[in-house]
């Protein structure tokens, strides 16, 4: 399986290793057509990006496309805040960004305090192995829901990593709103079970790295192994075989 584009990647911006510069590199040595640098968003109490940052972020995506050929997309992982949906990219935010993914962390600055069961709830009753409550399996799938529909947000990413909700509620709304899934090849963040039960809603995905180091960039072989093991149709996977996603965020902007 190879990769037209890797659509999530970090630098220096939040704690990636490389530069922009150096991602792009790296993504034409490994013939790749398109990169996303996807930096955590900015509620991210430690890791994310800082707004005074965009204009140099933006400054050196351009210069990065021009030195390589690569399209390099200025993009973020933003951060799902709570169960209303409420994401830290703002409209206002919108006119820098050319790619918006978005996902559930911990150590953000949540809505509101109740909205900590989704995700530090969440990831502490991973690490301790314990089932969560319904009100938190509930809430979370409510919070991702409610995300698609109130903003553009190209990509899921890693969904039900570290957090609870039900995926299949979650594709439909993506397949019905035009956003992609993405099958991380950094983590596993559903099980066989849960990926084929996705796929069989009909969602589109995208396979991204989230690579936080270049020698990670393009790379499938954690989750290549899965997909083939389940049966996700290589057609149902919009950024391989020299194809490339019809991102609903581009779409947006043009309709601003």
């Amino acid at each position: 399986m190879q990769l037209t584009a890797d659509y999530h990647t970090h630098t220096q911006y939040s704690h990636g290793k490389g530069t922009v510069l150096e991602n792009a590199v790296q993504a034409k040595e490994v013939g790749l057509k398109e990169i996303g640098i996807t930096d955590h968003g900015f509620s991210h109490i430690i890791f994310g990006v800082r707004r005074k940052q965009i204009p140099f972020l933006v400054r050196d995506c351009r210069d990065a496309e021009a030195r390589t050929g690569v399209k390099v997309l200025v993009g973020i992982e933003s951060n799902i805040r709570g169960e209303s949906g409420l994401c830290d990219l703002t409209p206002s935010d919108y006119e820098n960004f050319d790619l918006y993914l978005a996902g559930v962390h911990v150590m953000i600055r949540t809505e509101k305090c109740s909205d900590t069961k989704i995700n530090f709830g969440g990831y502490m009753r991973r690490k301790l192995k314990i089932k969560p409550s319904k009100s938190i399996v509930r809430a979370t799938t409510q919070a991702y829901i409610n995300a698609v529909k109130k903003n553009p947000i190209d990509v899921i990413t890693h969904l039900n990593f570290q957090c609870f909700c039900a995926p299949v509620e979650v594709a439909k709304c993506c397949r019905d709103y035009g956003t992609y899934l993405e099958i991380s090849s950094k983590k596993h963040h559903l099980s066989d079970d849960e990926l084929a039960a996705v796929a069989a809603t009909g969602v589109r995905f995208v396979v991204n790295s989230d690579a936080h180091g270049i020698d990670r960039i393009g790379d499938t072989k954690l989750c290549e192994p899965q997909i083939l093991r389940v049966g996700i149709p290589f057609s149902q996977i919009d950024n391989i075989e020299g194809r490339l996603p019809a991102f609903r965020f581009a779409e947006f902007k043009k309709r601003m």
